[in-house]
């Protein structure tokens, strides 16, 4: 792999170059012959040509204009072609199945082929025609890799296992390639978790996650530490520069302002780490929820006492600190019709079944009933006290128990009041179930929730003004719902039904959240 920093250097080194080795000169006429565009031809996506001329970039739709000169396209044989880079998790794991599952619906027949360990390029043929249509390039490095690609022009898709760097977000914009945190410019694909694993045999049941961060740092080396017997741990961690490590520095090391210990046995592949704790009784580590193996999970834990363990429904409503969502990032270009087609279907109900015969959380939203609150509720009993009571607990419970809770949550970077990367696709993908009529004569309830920092009254009017900011992101976004078919609300209930300890950052990142209560 190489190091970021050159891979920066090389990306931009090779977005000028690309095109003087690439690039030809066009000319195109419009069917009456009154409008004539010259200059170097960018790409065909099938439908539209992209032209630099002396006045800009152009878009110009093919449909309209005949194209003459070296660089015309034949477009009698057209041949999509997509590229996909980043993470070697999502290339190997889900891609595959997601584009073969493609293929059947679309009535299309599907060939691999190899080129190297790393490229994989999967050609779709559609019998009708007796010709190939598309091609997807599918590049499985790592995330930092992915987006170093879409930087020099060699991808036109980037596959990451974190959500995208302020760096990342920089040179992508003077690249020209847009504002990579725009809703429209990256979907989540499915859902991971990062969890801690030992050993079966090991006494331990859960861990606190200032604790999990001082393991990982080396501030605590030795199970003692931990209410253990005395011996030292092993610390197993996913390798440098993968997906996985770059999650773990994200969610555990940098909110507690903390640096991975120099001893530490790292693994490449999730599979050999969990193999290696399992058969390791002094041995720590950090999996993917997706493939635990024999390893055993630990739950998170804080001092206030309450629990959160690792699972399907946690992970999907975000309720797990440790979530670890798959991205895919799309720069501000077309694709072409057939990968906006394969696109559009990641997100389809078929998909879903295919991400979850994966191993993952898929994101097609479910309906949790009332009566699956229970630790909730519980947690919402005990934090009763002077500032709101009985009457208060009474008021949310009489206002929930008619409904169920949607598994889409949005939650907040931390700090602001922009919500985070996996939240901003909920919103487009909660809008999108709207436009398609889903809920159609249904009630939302947007409910607001926050941590308990602070006074109570305010914490629940900021929680209402979190419930309606993301009620309006949503109806802004279903341009084509009919909202004369349902009902929208917001409400809040503040610190009232907390998820998770408030003593530390992640504790309150938890807690600070919009929910959806359906009926």
């Amino acid at each position: 792999m190489r190091p970021w920093r050159a891979a920066i250097c090389a990306a931009l080194f090779l977005l000028g170059s690309a095109f003087a080795a690439a690039a030809q000169d066009v000319t195109l006429t419009s069917q009456d012959g009154a409008v004539t565009v010259s200059g170097t031809l960018l790409g065909f996506d099938g439908e539209f040509y992209r032209v630099a001329t002396e006045y800009g970039e152009l878009t110009v739709d093919g449909s309209g204009v005949t194209c003459e000169g070296v660089g015309c396209p034949n477009l009698a044989a057209f041949v999509a072609e997509t590229r996909l880079s980043g993470s070697s998790v999502i290339a190997t794991r889900v891609i595959p199945l997601l584009i073969e599952a493609f293929a059947r619906a679309s009535g299309y027949t599907v060939d691999r082929e190899d080129a190297g360990e790393e490229v994989r390029t999967y050609s779709l043929t559609d019998p009708a025609a007796g010709r190939v249509v598309a091609r997807l390039h599918v590049a499985g490095t790592t995330t930092e890799e992915g987006f170093a690609d879409l930087l020099a022009d060699e991808a036109d898709v980037v596959m990451a296992l974190r959500a995208i760097r302020p760096a990342e977000v920089r040179l992508a914009r003077e690249a020209g390639l847009g504002d990579l945190r725009e809703a429209n410019r990256s979907r989540v694909l499915a859902l991971d978790g990062l969890v801690p694993v030992v050993a079966p045999g090991n006494p331990l049941r859960a861990i606190a996650l200032p604790d999990l961060a001082r393991v990982l740092s080396g501030d605590i080396t030795n199970w003692a530490q931990l209410g253990g017997e005395d011996a030292p741990i092993d610390l197993y961690v996913p390798a440098t520069g993968t997906g996985l490590a770059q999650s773990m520095n994200d969610r555990i090391l940098s909110p507690a302002r903390a640096e991975l210990a120099a001893r530490i046995i790292p693994h490449a592949d999730n599979l050999g780490l969990v193999q290696a704790v399992a058969s390791d009784p002094l041995g720590l580590g950090i999996a993917s929820y997706a493939n635990l193996g024999n390893a055993k999970p630990l739950d998170l834990t804080g001092a206030c006492g309450y629990t959160l363990a690792a699972s399907r429904q946690t992970i999907k409503t975000e309720d797990y600190p440790l979530t670890a969502p798959m991205f895919l990032y799309l720069p501000a270009r077309r694709l072409p019709k057939i990968s906006r087609a394969f696109l559009a279907y990641t997100r389809s109900p078929l998909a879903q079944i295919v991400i979850r015969r994966a191993g993952l959380v898929d994101q097609a939203p479910e309906e949790i009933p009332w009566n699956a609150q229970g630790d909730r509720l519980v947690n919402a009993v005990s934090v009763t006290g002077p500032e709101f009571g009985l009457e208060d607990l009474q008021t949310m419970v009489t206002t929930l128990a008619s409904r169920k809770r949607l598994s889409i949550s949005f939650r907040f970077e931390a700090g602001s009041s922009r919500l985070d990367a996996q939240s901003t696709s909920n919103v487009q993908q909660l809008a999108r179930a709207l436009e398609a009529g889903r809920y159609d004569t249904r009630d939302l309830l947007f409910a607001g929730f926050s941590d308990g920092n602070g006074d109570a009254a305010t914490n629940r009017r900021i929680a209402l003004q979190r419930a309606e900011a993301v009620l309006r992101a949503v109806r802004e976004a279903a341009e084509t719902a009919d909202f004369d078919r349902l009902a929208l609300g917001a409400d809040a209930f503040g610190e009232m039904m907390p998820m998770a300890c408030d003593d530390t950052p992640w504790g309150r990142s938890v807690n600070r959240r919009v929910e959806v209560w359906v009926r």
